[in-house]
């Protein structure tokens, strides 16, 4: 699949905003502290990842009640679902100048129906490369790699599943508004994107 940047300048992927906010003091700090043990962008781009991946427990996985959708949100309280975790590495990885996008699948969810997952592409050796920083559980096993895509899920076009091809620069608005409006994850499971 060929991904389709939606600014066709760089810069916009490096930008921070109100959600992927990368000068806050706890995406800084967190930065800077794995950053110290990385030689190159790859090895800082991985701990990101792995860190994102694996200390922040997806909210539904945990029991969390709690919705988060500010990256400096998602690192202080350590919860968050995928789009949410997405917007946390989106920040770390602009905070070291790694051009970050964020970008969608549409998949068959529990109930029948669809919902859309969040993951990010990171621009490394002048390709975008998708990452998915859900978190791993039984039967689902991501990875970072530049070398071929490690997701948690690849779409089934019989179950009319999809990968959207746009790169965005910040949050799709459908995804922020149902992610603000949540006063709870129990709320927000009834309200998740079906679509873009």
């Amino acid at each position: 699949m060929e991904l389709i940047q939606e600014n066709a300048d760089l810069s916009a992927y490096l930008a921070a905003d109100e959600v992927i906010d990368h000068h806050h003091p706890i995406v800084r700090n967190t930065a800077a502290r794995l950053a110290a043990g990385a030689a190159d962008s790859y090895e800082y781009a991985c701990a990101a990842y792995e860190f994102v991946r694996d200390t922040i427990p997806h909210s539904q996985d945990s029991g969390d009640l709690r919705v988060t959708w500010r990256a400096s949100d998602v690192l202080s309280l350590r919860t968050g679902i995928c789009y949410a975790k997405c917007h946390a590495l989106a920040a770390l990885l602009r905070a070291e100048d790694i051009p970050t996008a964020l970008c969608y699948q549409r998949l068959a969810d529990d109930e029948g129906g669809h919902a859309v997952h969040g993951l990010v592409a990171a621009r490394f050796n002048g390709a975008w490369h998708r990452q998915d920083p859900r978190g791993n559980k039984p039967g689902v096993d991501a990875q970072f790699s530049l070398d071929g895509e490690r997701l948690a899920w690849t779409p089934d076009p019989a179950s009319d599943e999809l990968d959207y091809p746009v790169l965005y620069a910040a949050p799709h608005p459908v995804v922020l508004d149902a992610l603000k409006a949540a006063p709870d994850r129990p709320y927000l499971w009834k309200t998740l994107p079906t679509a873009l």
